[in-house]
């Protein structure tokens, strides 16, 4: 699969948001290291709170369903923003434990614009625990 392939899987995701406050649909295609894709939409909740991002939501379905941390190959976001839409700091986090520094991420929108970055740009100097 190519990055234009991974965008129309991150926009299949983007169909499935659950969006009703906001109506801000977004969509992931995280790619695991054997070239699986794994989808993500955020999914709101009235309390706002438990609200997850797509980003997350592909990153935690794949760790649950058994991918190691930092095997992935790569991230693509997309959603209806006149620029490449961009993770949100939450999700910069997460995705600076769960993924490789150098991993590419790739935001999109509907327009068919994208920019390509790596998971270490877009948090520099990153918060790391180590245990």
């Amino acid at each position: 699969m190519d990055v234009s392939a991974w965008i129309k899987e991150a926009a299949l995701a983007r169909d499935k948001a659950y969006a009703p406050y906001s109506g801000f649909r977004v969509g992931c295609a995280l790619i695991g290291a054997d070239g699986t894709v794994f989808h993500g939409c955020n999914i709101e909740n009235g309390a706002y709170g438990p609200t997850n991002c797509a980003e997350r939501t592909a990153l935690f379905r794949a760790i649950a369903d058994g991918q190691a941390p930092r095997s992935f190959q790569a991230l693509v976001v997309i959603g209806d923003t006149p620029e490449p839409i961009t993770p949100c700091g939450v999700c910069r986090q997460v995705m600076i434990e769960l993924c490789s520094p150098d991993m590419p991420v790739y935001m999109a929108n509907l327009a068919g614009d994208v920019q390509e970055t790596t998971v270490s740009d877009l948090l520099p100097g990153a918060f790391m625990l180590r245990v």
